[in-house]
């Protein structure tokens, strides 16, 4: 059994002490959002699960209810109230879907024309975001896109696990 060197137990030291940070810092940016997205949610009198099914719809619609409604974890009765109030607020529309054989299907899409509000109370966050990208070169961008991607897709998957049960 071969023994561990002190410089190899100092360097398993220094990344623990690494990821821990990483792990603490992204759930400090996780809650940062989440209240950066609640006050722009306050702004546009949206509720915060409105603002996050709203913000679905526009990245990945259009969308039918019951596909929303599992992308966002929630109860297809629950959806019905949300997509009522993303309606009234125009946010959004729901139209007959055409690559549906069954006449009722209905696609949720987003109205466009609002995004501006959208990107005017983000346009804050936005600048700070590319000054900070402005310290990275090409190579270390890519690094932190790939590992927010991977990070991001853990997410999900944990997410999904305790979706089913």
């Amino acid at each position: 059994m071969a023994s561990t060197t002190p410089e190899q137990a100092t360097d398993k030291r220094r990344r623990r002490r690494t990821t821990t940070e990483i792990k603490e810092s992204l759930r400090a940016l996780s809650i940062q959002l989440s209240l950066l997205n609640h006050q722009i949610g306050a702004h546009l009198d949206l509720k915060d699960v409105d603002f996050y099914c709203l913000d679905l719809i526009n990245r990945f619609g259009p969308l039918s209810p019951s596909t929303l409604a599992r992308r966002a974890g929630l109860h297809p009765a629950t959806m019905t109230g949300i997509l009522d109030r993303l309606q009234r607020g125009g946010w959004i529309t729901r139209e007959r879907d055409p690559d549906s054989l069954d006449r009722r299907a209905v696609a949720v899409r987003a109205l466009r024309d609002r995004n501006a509000e959208l990107f005017q109370l983000y346009s804050g966050m936005n600048a700070s975001m590319d000054d900070i990208f402005a310290g990275y070169d090409d190579a270390q961008l890519d690094l932190l896109a790939d590992f927010l991607h991977r990070a991001t897709e853990a997410g999900q998957s944990a997410t999904d696990e305790l979706t089913q049960g």
